[in-house]
């Protein structure tokens, strides 16, 4: 894995393009949106191809993310009994990597991992449930996505745990982390294998004008990391 930081990343680049051109000039966040770009992409075909399962340091988790207490009509919820609770996320959550499947979550559970949250796709889907008999014996906990925050009924909890993919920034979740504690994003650490960092570089550095060789299906045996 990777100790590779953003700013590393930002660096090389800028590096390797004047060494083609004398009067390229890019900024750090031309080249990081180049790199949320090719890292999305990336991701999605391995996921696809069912190669980053195994890969489990490719994800990050927030240990503490904040709940509070919604009312039905927060929670688009009108359909269901009145005394169901609903909570939610204070914050909005850090945009998600898009998998084959959605959005890379891979857990979203108690804040002691001891109970899990499935993610419902559609929220008529959960009323639909709630209308059936037996579903009072279902102790099933449920979550959606609205307006970029996640939304939890019948839970009591006051936060959650989520492990995911995440494009954005998490440091504001993770300040009391003993890793990137509160660090400026250019310092962060990239959480990305090496031979896919080397794929996204070299992707980028393609966007910008300069053609290199990359293999067509990169593996983790087939490493062409740029250094």
């Amino acid at each position: 894995m990777s100790q590779t930081t953003i700013g590393d990343v930002c660096s090389r680049i800028r590096n390797l393009t004047k060494g083609y051109t004398q009067d390229s000039f890019l900024t750090d966040r031309e080249i990081y949106l180049l790199f949320k770009k090719h890292a999305s992409l990336v991701i999605k075909r391995l996921d696809e191809k069912g190669k980053l399962v195994k890969f489990s340091a490719v994800f990050e988790t927030l240990d503490y993310v904040e709940l509070e207490e919604v009312d039905r009509v927060e929670a688009t919820c009108m359909g269901i009994k009145s005394y169901t609770t609903f909570r939610r996320t204070k914050q909005t959550m850090p945009m998600f990597t898009e998998g084959a499947m959605g959005p890379m979550i891979n857990s979203i559970t108690s804040i002691d991992g001891s109970t899990a949250c499935q993610i419902i796709r559609n929220i008529d889907l959960y009323n639909y449930m709630t209308r059936q008999k037996n579903f009072k014996y279902n102790d099933t906990k449920y979550c959606w996505f609205l307006n970029d925050r996640l939304y939890f009924p019948n839970v009591s909890w006051p936060a959650v745990r989520v492990e995911g993919i995440f494009e954005d920034d998490i440091s504001q979740f993770k300040c009391c982390d003993y890793d990137d504690k509160c660090k400026p994003r250019q310092q962060q650490s990239l959480n990305v294998p090496d031979y896919i960092l080397s794929e996204i570089e070299a992707n980028i550095l393609k966007d910008i004008g300069i053609q290199l060789q990359i293999p067509e299906d990169v593996g983790q045996g087939n490493v062409n990391v740029l250094r």
